[in-house]
């Protein structure tokens, strides 16, 4: 399973990044994705496999452009950014089959968006 975390160096993201680490999620591959301005920068990550054979354990991840997150391939999209970019960019994640599970306030009163 790909999983992909959108917007990883926020508060949110950081907590999303560790609770899989915490929980040593599943994953054959993890993601980290957020505003240009991050990208680029390395965070840690203990938890599976990410991109391009980083190393899995006490290593770490480079965090990708979240526009481009749409052509990642994941399989699982864990989004927190403001509601506006997720209105462009969940859409987009959806589309190209990924399970999207967002944060923001965009989708709270949409009756085809289920609430978790």
């Amino acid at each position: 399973m790909r999983v992909g975390v959108v917007g990883a160096t926020g508060q949110v993201g950081t907590v999303m990044r560790a609770v899989l680490a915490q929980r040593a999620f599943p994953a054959d591959e993890v993601r980290f994705f957020a505003s240009p301005r991050s990208v680029g920068r390395r965070l840690p990550w203990a938890g599976a496999a990410g991109a391009a054979g980083d190393s899995a354990f006490g290593g770490e991840l480079v965090v990708e452009d979240a526009r481009t997150a749409p052509d990642a391939g994941l399989d699982v999209a864990l989004i927190s950014i403001g509601a506006a970019a997720s209105r462009d960019l969940a859409p987009r994640l959806a589309a190209s089959g990924a399970v999207v599970i967002d944060n923001s306030s965009a989708w709270r009163m949409d009756p085809q968006v289920p609430l978790v």
